[in-house]
């Protein structure tokens, strides 16, 4: 998936602003959210195949956490470029 398509979904610019803030269990995003459950493991198995989020488990709970930064440039004229990028991991 293109970087652009991944973060041009609101929901999974919703999901990504809240795993900003901490790690989060399913039934915490879809709270923060406010999305059904299918569609939040939809978008955060989205997020993961990309290489965006990660998994841990503590206890039952599956949590995600954000492993890359995602950065979003875009540069006034005459350069007019709108660039999107995840950074090398270390």
């Amino acid at each position: 998936m293109e970087y652009l398509e991944l973060l041009g979904s609101k929901p999974r610019l919703e999901v990504l602003r809240a795993l900003s803030r901490r790690d989060m269990y399913v039934s915490e995003i879809i709270d923060e959210v406010g999305m059904d459950g299918k569609t939040a493991k939809h978008h955060l198995d989205t997020l993961e195949d990309a290489g965006v989020v990660e998994t841990y488990e503590d206890g039952r709970r599956r949590y995600y956490e954000l492993v890359r930064e995602v950065r979003l440039e875009v540069s006034p004229s005459p350069d007019r470029r709108f660039v999107v990028r995840l950074p090398e991991a270390d």
